[in-house]
This record gives structure tokens, C-alpha cells and sequence, in this order.
């Protein structure tokens, strides 16, 4: 590797009259959260997903592919909404075997279910709905659903509170008011969906008018009802069964809320995982607090200087090397044009019984911040060394951004490292 050194305290001017870098490909900022599912859970397709872009490293063969631009899937999503647990650790294992034959990081996000409402097929029967025709939304769910009858998971749609007009009161839903039921968003030309009118409350029950003809398949259907708050808890006891027994098992590196209504809905969900000691689940962005004023400012005025060195050189990525990923993610935070490569050094740790190296999940936790690739380095370069092993690994960074297509030569690239207690920042132009 041929590279020539500019530190960043050197005038800028100087590296003005290199010629703009034209990069042949660059890999799109956004990433794209992907759910596994009874199509996608195989070690075969996971593993061709992987191979594809299912992961942190852009490839050129990728599937979703449109011009120069690539779109990647790094976080596998597990809907706890349908399946069990058994269910999913099975596809977890499946994904598990896929990245360690494909040797590809990508990240695991447990989906709860939140307070959805949802219509109950336990006979998984598919039912016919036919138009102008009526049906009854019971709370009863010991009753089998059918074209007439259809059980829900929700005792209180005929005294919900009207979350625009009465937040305090406790109404029902009323004549005329509109209900959607179905498994995906509804166009108006499937029949897979449901639209349905209240008529009239009886009781507990809820009758409707089905306003278009529809088949439903399968065990769970999603209910909306519209301009009505449900007031059911952010965790439900399955999604707090899941959390601490299957994501704590599992050490899940995102938690994703459905259907948040408020902040209160996230600070209870932070108040379940500190009993658990899992904080870090839900580290997916940065948040400063303000308990060190002098070094917050300090570090994102430095973070505002690196992006901005960057992109008056025209740099075609920004390197990063970090222990914990919060640096890089304050890069990425502030979307520079170019992507962030994290080079994440381990770190050797300890729980008195054995020694292990941390770094993979920091490394994941990465994976869903836009336009931020992150990479695992060898254990034995420390991220503060001020031996030689810097130039070592700054050389596997580089030769890995060129093996993903991040990097080609004649680019400039800006490296942000710790050099002892010093932040170093350099500019390096590739050469032949």
C-alpha cells in the first residue's frame, strides 16, 4: 500500500487541487430492517441474503440493486407477533449457521407485539366475507371465528376512550365508525382485507357491515380501528416473557416497540429492561445527557470538524476506529455524504470465570445506523496503540473498503483514530 499522509492541522488548500474522487459505485446510506419469516428462514436463503447484502458489507451483486446504488439489509427482525418461541430460536439458529458460514455480521431485532389489536383464528380456517353482509366483533376469544363471528383480543372496543376529543372519558365506538382488518396495508383491490362500518354496539359485542368482499387466511389478523385510542400496555406479559427470557438468552442487539403512542411507552419499556440489566438492548442512537458539558462539547465540535475536513477534500469514506462504535455513530449521526467505515477493535474482558473478547455486538449495534458499515478488526491491534499495528490495521480497513466497493484507487480517504490520549485525524490519497 502506497499512501501519502496529510494531518489535518496541515492546510486544507493543500489537497484542493487533487482531483474530485468518482467513485463507480457507492452503497446507499439507508439500511433496510428485514423480517425472517417462513419464506426467508432457512439456512439456504438466509445465507444467499447474506452472500447478497444481507449484512454490513456492500457487494456488487447485491440483489436490490438500481444503478450505482445499493440497498442493505443488516438487521434481521423477529416478529414476535406470530410464532413461538421454539419458532423462532429455530430460525435464530438458522441464522446463526448462516453468518458463520458466510462470515458476515448482521444484527438481531426482537419485534414485540405492543398493543396491537388482533382478530383470532385459532382453527387457522380461512373465512369468507362477503359484502353488505353483517359480523360481529366479540372479546369472547373461546369462540371459533367465522364469516359471522369474529373473536378479538380486546374486552374494551365497545367502551374505548376517543383519543382526539375525550381522553379522559370512556366511550364506544359508534355508529359509522370505520374498522380495517387484514395482515398487510390495504390498496383497495386485494381480497386478502377487510374494511367494515360499526352498525351498532350490543353489549360487549360490536356489529358491523362488511364493505367489501374478502377472504381472511391464517391464525392472526391486525385490527385498526380509526380515531380510537386501545388502551392496552406498551409491554404485554408475552412481549415481557419474550424480552427476558428469549432476548436475554439470545443477547438481541435491537428492541423494536410496536405501535409507540407516546414517550411514556418508551420510558416504560426502558424501566422493564433495567430490572433485567439490559440496558444496552435499546442503545440504537446516541444521546448526550449533559453530565460533561466541557467534554460533550469538546468531542462533537471535533466530530463537526472531521465530518466537514471530509467533505471539503471530497474523501470517499470516512474511517473510523473505535472500541465501543460510539464515535463512529456520532460521525454517521451528522450524515456526512460519504459512508463511515467503523473499525472496531476488541477488547479483552473478564467475568472472573473466563476471558472473552467483546466487539461483535458493538460491531451490530452499527449495522442499522445510516450510511455506517462496520467491521470487526483483529483482536491484537489495540485502537490506542502508537506502535506500528496502526498502519497493520488501517491497511486491512482499506483493503477491506476496496473489497467492498467503498474504496478505489486515486479516492481520499479521512481516518479518525487515537494515537496515546491524542484524537489524530489524516487524509490519505490512494495511489497504484
Amino acid at each position: 500500500m502506497h499512501s501519502t499522509h496529510l494531518l489535518l492541522e496541515e492546510p486544507i488548500r493543500m489537497v484542493s487541487v487533487l482531483e474530485p474522487s468518482k467513485p463507480s459505485f457507492f452503497p446507499a446510506m439507508t439500511k433496510i430492517v428485514g423480517t425472517l419469516g417462513p419464506k426467508s428462514r432457512s439456512v439456504e436463503v438466509i445465507s444467499a441474503c447474506l452472500k447478497a447484502g444481507m449484512s454490513g458489507t456492500p457487494h456488487r451483486s447485491v440483489s436490490f440493486q438500481s444503478a450505482d446504488w445499493v440497498l442493505l439489509v443488516t438487521v434481521a427482525r423477529f416478529d414476535f407477533s406470530w410464532g413461538d418461541v421454539d419458532y423462532h430460536q429455530e430460525t435464530l439458529q438458522n441464522l446463526k449457521t448462516a453468518i458463520k458460514s458466510t462470515q458476515k455480521l448482521c444484527a438481531i431485532m426482537l419485534d414485540t407485539v405492543g398493543p396491537e389489536l388482533q382478530v383470532i383464528n385459532k382453527s387457522e380456517k380461512a373465512i369468507s366475507l362477503e359484502a353488505d353482509a353483517h359480523v360481529i366483533l366479540t372479546p369472547d376469544q373461546e369462540q371459533e371465528a367465522s364469516s359471522q363471528l369474529l373473536p378479538i383480543n380486546f374486552s374494551g372496543l365497545s367502551k374505548a376512550s376517543n383519543f382526539f376529543f375525550l381522553p379522559i372519558m370512556l366511550i364506544s365506538v359508534k355508529q359509522g365508525d370505520t374498522i380495517f382488518i387484514g395482515q398487510y396495508l390495504f390498496t383497495g383491490s386485494e381480497t386478502t382485507s377487510v374494511w367494515l362500518e360499526v352498525s351498532e354496539v350490543k353489549g360487549a359485542d360490536v356489529v358491523c357491515i362488511i364493505k367489501n368482499t374478502a377472504t381472511l387466511a391464517g391464525s392472526l389478523f391486525t385490527l385498526h380501528v380509526s380515531q380510537i385510542h386501545i388502551d392496552l400496555p406498551t409491554l404485554s406479559e408475552a412481549d415481557k416473557n419474550a424480552i427476558s427470557t428469549w432476548g436475554v438468552r439470545n443477547k438481541i442487539d435491537f428492541l423494536s416497540l410496536s405501535y409507540t403512542r407516546h414517550a411514556e411507552d418508551v420510558r416504560q419499556a426502558r424501566e422493564f429492561l433495567s430490572k433485567l440489566g439490559s440496558d444496552a438492548i435499546l442503545l440504537g442512537a446516541e444521546t448526550l445527557r449533559g453530565l460533561y458539558p466541557v467534554e460533550t462539547i469538546s468531542t462533537v465540535g471535533r466530530i463537526c470538524y472531521e465530518v466537514r475536513a471530509a467533505i471539503k477534500v471530497k474523501a470517499s469514506v470516512i474511517i473510523c476506529f473505535t472500541s465501543s462504535g460510539r464515535a463512529a455513530r456520532l460521525i454517521a449521526k451528522y450524515r456526512p455524504t460519504m459512508p463511515v467505515l467503523s473499525v472496531v477493535i476488541p477488547r479483552l474482558k473478564t467475568n472472573q470465570l473466563r476471558w472473552s473478547f467483546s466487539g461483535a455486538f458493538e460491531a451490530r449495534q452499527s449495522l442499522i445506523v445510516r450510511g455506517l458499515f462496520p467491521m470487526l478488526a483483529d483482536p491484537r491491534h489495540p485502537a490506542e496503540s502508537t506502535s506500528s499495528s496502526n498502519e497493520s490495521v488501517l491497511k486491512v480497513a482499506l483493503d477491506h473498503g476496496k473489497a467492498s466497493g467503498l474504496i478505489k484507487t486515486h479516492d481520499r480517504v479521512v481516518v479518525c483514530q487515537k494515537v496515546g490520549d491524542a484524537s489524530v485525524v489524516k487524509i490519505i490519497e490512494l495511489e497504484d
